[in-house]
């Protein structure tokens, strides 16, 4: 299943996502912190969307009460509903 998600207090404007079996296929962030988000990209790659929604959630950004890492992990629930 791929999906764009429209993230919401960061720096990112939408993030593609593609989940098979419950697995994190792909990811990638549109803006953004380019290196960061390429490098969360290749990290969750191929872990179980649970996990990746364990290590992720509640994540914040400087005084930003999210992150995209937190917006990835809100994706993903919502995706998983």
């Amino acid at each position: 299943m791929k999906q764009v998600f429209k993230p919401q207090g960061v720096c990112a404007r939408a993030i593609d996502i593609e989940v098979e079996d419950n697995i994190v296929k792909s990811v990638k962030f549109q803006n953004g912190c380019d290196g960061n988000a390429q490098g969360l990209s290749k990290l969750v790659e191929g872990l179980p969307v649970e996990l990746v929604i364990e290590k992720l959630q509640g994540i914040k950004c400087g005084f930003k009460s999210t992150s995209c890492p937190d917006q990835l992990a809100k994706a993903l629930k919502k995706m998983n509903t």
